[in-house]
C-alpha cells in the first residue's frame, strides 16, 4: 500500500465511509515492500504478534543486509531476527544495521519489552547449543529472559536432577536434544509446565540425524509435550511466545 491509499483509507475512516473495523480488517492485509529480490512483509506483528525474521542460508550477505535495514526503517514494526547466518551475512548486516545483539548465529534488533513469564531452556548435550542459542535469541527477541541449562541429558540423571527448582519454578520449557531424545519425556514427567520439545540432528548413526529423536518425542509417553522440526530452535521459541501471555 503507498501513501495515496493509506491517505485515501484514512480519509474513509474520518468520513464515516468505512468503519474502524473494517479498516483494521484492510491494514492487516497490507502489501509488502518490494525489493525485487524480497517481498518484505511489515505487518507481520500486526496478524500475529510475532517478531519478523530473516532466515540467512542461502541468502546474499547484501541481501541479509538489505532485508534486515527494510525492516528495521519501520519503527512500528517490532522486533527483527537475522537466523542461521554466516560470519559475512553477520559482519555485513551487523555493519548497515547497528545495534544487533547477537547470540550465535542469530542477531536482534529491537527486543521486545520484558515479559514476566519463565522460560527454561535446557539441553541434553553440549552439541546442542547451537539449536539452543537460537531458541534463546528468539525468546530475547519476544521480551522473555530465558534460563539455559545446558548439558542435563539422562546418560547423567543427576545432572537433571540439579535444575529440579528450575523445573519447578518454569511458566514453560524447552528441552533440546539429539540422540534418542529421551530428555523430553524425563522432563515432561517432571514438570507441570508446557514443553516444547526440539529434536536436533546431533548424534550416531541410528539417529539418523535427528529422525530417531523426532519420533520419540512425537511417541513420548508424557502427555501434552509439543513437538517442533528437527534443529528448529526458532519455532520452539515462538511457539512459547503463542502459548504464554
Amino acid at each position: 500500500m503507498d501513501e495515496p491509499a493509506l491517505r485515501q483509507l484514512l480519509d474513509d475512516v474520518r468520513s464515516g465511509a468505512l468503519s474502524a473495523d473494517d479498516a483494521v480488517r484492510q491494514l492487516r492485509r497490507l502489501p509488502f515492500a518490494d525489493l525485487g529480490f524480497a517481498r518484505v512483509d511489515h505487518h507481520r506483528a500486526l496478524r500475529q504478534g510475532a517478531a519478523e525474521a530473516v532466515y540467512g542460508p542461502g541468502k546474499a550477505p547484501e541481501h541479509c543486509a538489505a532485508i534486515v535495514a527494510e525492516l528495521l526503517a519501520e519503527a512500528g514494526d517490532g522486533p527483527v531476527l537475522l537466523t542461521r547466518a554466516d560470519e559475512a551475512q553477520i559482519e555485513l548486516t551487523m555493519a548497515t544495521n547497528p545495534g544487533a545483539i547477537r547470540t550465535g548465529r542469530t542477531l536482534v534488533w529491537r527486543p521486545a519489552a520484558e515479559r514476566v513469564a519463565r522460560v527454561l531452556v535446557i539441553t541434553a548435550g553440549t552439541a546442542d547449543l547451537p539449536v539452543a542459542e537460537e531458541c534463546v535469541a528468539t525468546l530475547t527477541a519476544h521480551g522473555f529472559r530465558p534460563n539455559l541449562q545446558a548439558d542435563c541429558g539422562v546418560a547423567g540423571i543427576h545432572r537433571l536432577l540439579a535444575t529440579v527448582d528450575e523445573l519447578d519454578n518454569a511458566d514453560a520449557v524447552v528441552v533440546v536434544a539429539g540422540m534418542e531424545g529421551a530428555l523430553a519425556s524425563l522432563v515432561g514427567g517432571i514438570t507441570g509446565a508446557p514443553v516444547v520439545a526440539v529434536p536436533t540432528s546431533v548424534g550416531y548413526g541410528a539417529s539418523l540425524e535427528g529422525v530417531t529423536a523426532l519420533l520419540a518425542m512425537l511417541a513420548s509417553c508424557a502427555a501434552g509435550i509439543t513437538v517442533v522440526g528437527i534443529d528448529n530452535g526458532y519455532g520452539a521459541a515462538c511457539a512459547v511466545a503463542r502459548i504464554l501471555p
